[in-house]
């Protein structure tokens, strides 16, 4: 059974997720607050999602999301929040969340969205004919999900990690920010296109010489991105 890492600090909220989690076959991990969240974590290091509310009586989510991905990239993250901001899902994304979830949420919305990154996430393993892909200074081990430039390892979400890949099969190709949604986030995804700009947006700063000025991952304008050596 999944452990699912549920942080949130009000109890009505907190057991309503818990409820649909454990229906769809999942083991939900139970924290309001932040520290206990962290300290959850250490406890259960096989937990595979973690689904985060951004205000809390301690640290925020986000802190909690920057503390995760400094020692664990392939964890799913989806940030909670009863916010619309927009700054409020950018900054999720940025500092380190795959998905985000705006309250209220269904029962079911919010299993699809785990569904989802389950499935996004696996088990680190990974079918692949060829065991790495090699394109100018990038080295990606479809094993290991893993990619070095120059020989230095660059470290990526899960999500990253896809999208790297679905570039790295398409060299030259112009994919639609669609094209990219469908084949990372799934075709069942309930969320934005502006996910998928977020996203290329953080893994531009972990593998560019210059994110302002990238020269691997190119903007085509109106349409997506293409990749480039």
């Amino acid at each position: 059974m999944k452990k699912i890492l549920v942080l949130e600090d009000e109890q009505s909220i907190r057991s309503f997720v818990v409820i649909n989690l454990k229906r769809s076959g999942y083991e939900p991990i139970e924290a309001a607050t932040g520290a206990e969240a962290l300290q959850k974590m250490k406890e259960n290091p096989d937990i595979k999602v973690a689904l985060l509310d951004i205000m809390l009586p301690d640290i925020d989510g986000f802190e909690v999301c920057r503390q995760i991905r400094a020692t664990n990239s392939k964890m799913g993250i989806i940030m909670l929040t009863a916010r619309t901001q927009e700054m409020d899902k950018v900054t999720g994304l940025m500092t380190g969340a795959d998905d985000y979830v705006t309250k209220p949420f269904s029962p079911a919305e919010l299993t699809a969205r785990v569904d989802a990154l389950i499935r996004r996430v696996g088990d680190g393993e990974e079918e692949a004919p060829k065991d790495e892909l090699v394109q100018g200074p990038f080295h990606l081990n479809t094993h290991s999900r893993t990619l070095e430039k120059n020989g230095e390892k660059v470290k990526l979400t899960q999500v990253e990690y896809s999208i790297m890949k679905l570039f790295m099969d398409n060299p030259g190709r112009a994919l639609s920010r669609e094209d990219i949604l469908n084949s990372v986030w799934g075709r069942d995804y309930f969320g934005e296109l502006k996910i998928v700009d977020v996203n290329i947006r953080r893994l531009r700063i972990k593998i560019e010489d210059d994110p302002t000025n990238p020269s691997y991952i190119n903007t085509v304008w109106g349409y997506g991105y293409k990749w480039g050596i």
